[in-house]
């Protein structure tokens, strides 16, 4: 659900103190827990470190960001590929096919020390 508008956006105000009046290339990542704060232009530049639940990742803050969340560009799940069995046949078949190909291309190599 959205913010309304007359309420206006969500931006923290500790977190613009820590970032007013500095240099975004000097200044060390800066650690944020506020993962509903709205990025604005003042933004631009720092490194803000979005707590995700375990650690903080690091996210510089380019223009195409502004207007969205912090907590966005800090996943709090991690992925893990789906699949089972049918998954597993077709990483074995890829390896395979890996491994011929590095076969072809070695016995290439002994081919042409042969010729030469």
């Amino acid at each position: 659900m959205t913010r309304s508008i007359k309420k206006g956006l969500y931006v923290n105000e500790r977190l613009l103190k820590k970032i007013a009046g500095k240099n975004p290339l000097q200044t060390p990542m800066i650690k944020v827990w506020q993962r509903a704060s709205v990025i604005s232009p003042e933004m631009l530049g720092f490194t803000f470190g979005v707590y995700n639940g375990k650690s903080h990742l690091e996210v510089l803050i380019t223009e195409d960001m502004v207007g969205h969340r912090l907590g966005e560009f800090s996943p709090t799940k991690k992925f893990i590929k789906h699949g089972g069995k049918m998954q597993k046949e077709l990483e074995m078949k890829k390896k395979e096919a890996e491994i011929a190909a590095a076969k072809g291309a070695t016995a290439a190599a002994d081919d042409a020390k042969k010729k030469s």
